[in-house]
């Protein structure tokens, strides 16, 4: 344990070094063009490469998309589903819903919203989201009736039709042009058209470098208050550019200079600098926080093979993790649950491996009963975003005192985005391991949750398990009439899901966000959102 602690204290000391090393290039890149009058200037958790939000889970490009589109539904404070770009009804028999779109909805090249565009938008969301898939194979048809009217005819009833559509992240049901969400699910779109609260403009973005956002003057806001991705998404400034640096001391100090008003994650070590900074707040933007994880492949050897899958879940302990990430205790928790530790559904079942410290042994012992041959796991490391970055390194470490050859490459995290998508074997260019993280809203119900998605190649997320009894329970949960029911269910399909290690939680955390006092009207939300905040001249 010594030796992971002192890991741990090398991998948070060398992220201080590298911040304290900041380049003055980048940081002349924050003073070479002025803030603009109304314009905000953030540093995002990441740049921005992908820019389709139906086709990755990438909180990058989710944020992306909530900035340029709408949804039919949205999620409020309380967690419940809310009216956003339509009103809807449901049938006596809970087998019909009709969806009516509000007035004046308008897309960014001026043409109005139809039915039809948010028929071929949920079609296409349906192909990639976990979600969504399981919706529509409740659905007998999903239908444009008039120009304002969508109805949604299911086979049998089906609770959680609504919470589906409404629900604000993994991947969210964003609404677009039909001739853009006819793109099949499998190719990236190719035009950004949305009718959300900002312009997405394209002349200005640059790779990885910075992404510009203008206010879309035509968008006409919801009269509620806004709470979380419901109500009404008034923007106030004229433009949002999210500046990239993978330096965090830059990003603080442009912040507390005012080159920049926001950082969605500043480090947990680099907080006192802003902390005791008069002129910044420093506040948990997402009071639920996050989940962080590591997802095996199962298609490829060693991780075919579940005893070797088990004994990685024995290796990967959750403290020595959390340590490295976040270091401080008041920001991190162990939580043994795959819904998110203080959700409805929270429970142990089938956690022991989790939640028992220094597992190492019987990692040993398991990979001696599966005759591991010594095959290389190849662990993508992004080394550009610190909420993933230290998680492969402890984790390495990790598996190799268990006994496992572990094969460490380092990569910027867009391009693990990319690779974690490839099936092939892991000596072409695919892979054996990743850590990332969840918000626990898209955690915290075995529908919602992706890596509980055991569909194998075709149907389920990175790492491909493909388990029919974790499906016919998902599908049991789904028909379930009361609570006792649904939580008895979770149980069972989580204890399912530690026995084949669909994946391995490695405890929660939940970071704070930073901005500069010139801000006012930031929201609390599991997304972080631009609209509702006002500058200061």
């Amino acid at each position: 344990m010594k030796h992971l602690q002192s890991i741990g204290n090398l991998v948070l000391k060398g992220s201080l070094r590298r911040h304290l090393l900041a380049s003055a290039a980048v940081l002349t890149a924050f003073t070479a063009v002025p803030a603009a009058a109304q314009e905000i200037r953030a540093v995002m958790h990441s740049g921005l490469r992908v820019l389709d939000p139906i086709i990755t889970t990438a909180h990058i490009t989710r944020n992306h998309g909530y900035m340029i589109y709408d949804t039919l539904l949205g999620v409020d404070e309380n967690m419940k589903p809310q009216p956003q770009m339509a009103d809807w009804k449901a049938s006596d028999d809970g087998l019909t819903y009709t969806f009516t779109l509000r007035d004046g909805l308008k897309f960014h090249d001026g043409k109005p919203v139809t039915a039809t565009d948010v028929v071929a938008s949920l079609k296409r969301w349906g192909q990639r989201d976990t979600a969504g898939q399981m919706l529509m194979n409740y659905a007998e048809s999903l239908s444009a009736t008039g120009d304002k009217t969508i109805v949604l005819k299911l086979k049998e009833p089906f609770a959680y039709a609504i919470e589906l559509i409404a629900k604000p992240s993994a991947v969210p049901a964003f609404i677009m042009p039909e001739r853009i969400a006819q793109t099949p699910g499998t190719e990236a779109i190719k035009e950004h058209i949305g009718s959300g609260p900002f312009r997405f403009v394209e002349s200005e973005y640059q790779p990885g470098v910075q992404v510009v956002y203008e206010k879309f003057e035509d968008y006409v806001p919801r009269k509620e208050p806004a709470s979380w991705t419901a109500g009404g998404k008034i923007v106030n400034v004229d433009r949002v550019v999210w500046v990239n640096t993978p330096d965090a001391q830059t990003a603080i100090n442009a912040l507390t200079s005012g080159e920049i008003d926001y950082i969605e994650q500043p480090p947990i070590d680099l907080l006192p600098l802003l902390t005791s900074n008069d002129d910044v707040t420093v506040d948990a933007l997402n009071p639920l926080g996050y989940q962080t994880m590591a997802r095996l492949n199962f298609l490829h050897p060693p991780f075919d093979n579940p005893k070797i899958r088990r004994a990685a879940l024995y290796a990967l302990e959750q403290k020595p993790v959390l340590e490295a990430l976040i270091g401080n205790p008041e920001y991190y928790s162990v939580c043994g649950t795959m819904y998110g530790c203080g959700t409805p559904l929270a429970t142990d079942a089938g956690a022991e491996p989790i939640l028992t410290e220094n597992n190492t042994e019987d990692a040993k012992r398991l990979l001696k009963e599966a005759g591991y041959d010594g095959t290389p796991v190849v662990l993508m490391q992004p080394t550009d975003v610190s909420s993933v970055s230290p998680q492969p390194v402890i984790g390495a470490q990790l598996l190799r005192d268990a006994g496992f050859k572990v094969d460490l490459q380092p990569m910027d995290w867009q391009t693990l985005v990319t690779r974690r998508a490839s099936q092939s074997a892991p000596a072409q260019g695919g892979w054996n391991i990743f850590f990332t993280n969840w918000v626990i809203p898209e955690i915290w119900n075995p529908i919602v949750n992706p890596m509980l998605n055991s569909g194998g190649p075709q149907q389920a997320w990175f790492g491909w398990p493909d388990d029919p009894k974790i499906e016919q329970m998902r599908i049991d949960f789904a028909k379930a009439k009361t609570d006792e029911e649904r939580k008895k269910i979770a149980a069972d399909i989580q204890e399912r899901a530690y026995e084949i290690v669909s994946y391995i939680p490695l405890g929660e955390y939940v970071p704070p966000s930073a901005w500069r006092n010139e801000l006012s009207g930031v929201l609390k939300s599991p997304i972080p959102t631009f609209w509702n905040i006002k500058k200061e001249e």
